[in-house]
This record gives C-alpha cells, sequence and structure tokens, in this order.
C-alpha cells in the first residue's frame, strides 16, 4: 500500500473513493498477482482449465471441495429468528422439515444460497461465519406469500415469507435455490 500512499498522499474527501478503488485493487488483485499465476497454472497442469470451462463457480465448489454431509440439528440449534419467527412458528417448522426431506447436495445448495458457501465449519455451524465475524445463520421473516424467500449472505440471513403452507414453502425454497443466478452484495 505505499504506493498507494505515494500516489494518493493524504487521503481527502476529494480523492478517497480512488483511494479505496485502488486499495481494493492492489490488496485483492496486484498483491497477489504472482500468487494466483502459479497457481493457476499449476492447477493447469493437472486439469486443462478448457476442461472447466464447462462449470460454473458452484459446481466447481462442489467438485473440488465434495459435499460434506449437513447435521440438521446442530443447523437448528445455532439459528436464530427475527421479525417474529421463533423456533416454535409453524413456518419455522415446516422450514426444518423441507430441509430434512431434501437431499445432502441440495442441502448444501440452500446452505450456498444463504452464507454464499456449501461448506459447514469444521465445528459445525456454530462457528459460521459472516462478513464482519461469527455470525449465526437467520432466518427472518418477510414478505408476503406470494413472494420467494431472499437471501442476504454477508449475513447469513434468509428472508422466509410467511407462507400458508408446507407445500407453498418448500416449492418457493426450491424455485429461490434453483434459480438463482448469483449473489449481490449487501
Amino acid at each position: 500500500s505505499s504506493g498507494i500512499n505515494a500516489e494518493y498522499g493524504e487521503v481527502t474527501n476529494f480523492n478517497k473513493v480512488g483511494y479505496v478503488n485502488a486499495y481494493i485493487q492492489w490488496k485483492f488483485v496486484n498483491r497477489i498477482e504472482e500468487q494466483i499465476k502459479a497457481f493457476k497454472k499449476g492447477f493447469a497442469y493437472i486439469i486443462p482449465l478448457s476442461k472447466l470451462a464447462v462449470f460454473d463457480e458452484n459446481e466447481l465448489e462442489y467438485l473440488i471441495c465434495g459435499i460434506a454431509q449437513i447435521d440438521v440439528e446442530d443447523w437448528c440449534k445455532y439459528t436464530e429468528f427475527k421479525g417474529g419467527y421463533s423456533a416454535t412458528h409453524h413456518v419455522i417448522v415446516w422450514f426444518w422439515k423441507a430441509i430434512r426431506s431434501f437431499d445432502n447436495e441440495f442441502k448444501a445448495r440452500l446452505l450456498q444460497f444463504v452464507t454464499g458457501t456449501s461448506r459447514v465449519p469444521m465445528n459445525g455451524f456454530r462457528e459460521l461465519q459472516g462478513s464482519n465475524g461469527p455470525q449465526k445463520f437467520c432466518i427472518e421473516k418477510w414478505g408476503s406469500p406470494n413472494d420467494l424467500p431472499r437471501a442476504h449472505t454477508c449475513f447469513n440471513r434468509i428472508d422466509l415469507p410467511p407462507y400458508k403452507d408446507y407445500h407453498t414453502l418448500k416449492d418457493k425454497l426450491k424455485t429461490a435455490v434453483e434459480c438463482t443466478g448469483g449473489f449481490e452484495i449487501d
């Protein structure tokens, strides 16, 4: 960052956006460029990159990391609720019933939809991390029964509408996870 400081000198309101952009470029691209090139060369030696082009980032994560068994009881235990939901609310009972009905691959996809990763921390859900450190999985009451659930990956939170029945909840969950094309940073 010394090059950035030399280029920008004192950071002021006038140049702060440029400084932040330059710092991010240095921190996440320029600083590790040689390591990324070496990793990519070594990886391409083992698996030609052209063979990986058919996978999106989620499929590639599953391919490289595999899918661990997801302990739903642990997931329940380390979940918090907001907006009027509680562990005994009928929508939450249906949510966990739906989760238990899904195969492990879909559970991992749902976890990825909400948290940004399909992997459970080594010591379980109690060690789940958000953008600012430890962050429990969270289910918040939001929207209307016509809405799809939405996710806030930085906060490990799913906004879950108050559905009127189990089958609607399960179908809406599946649609939200299957139709996700990416994520937004919030």
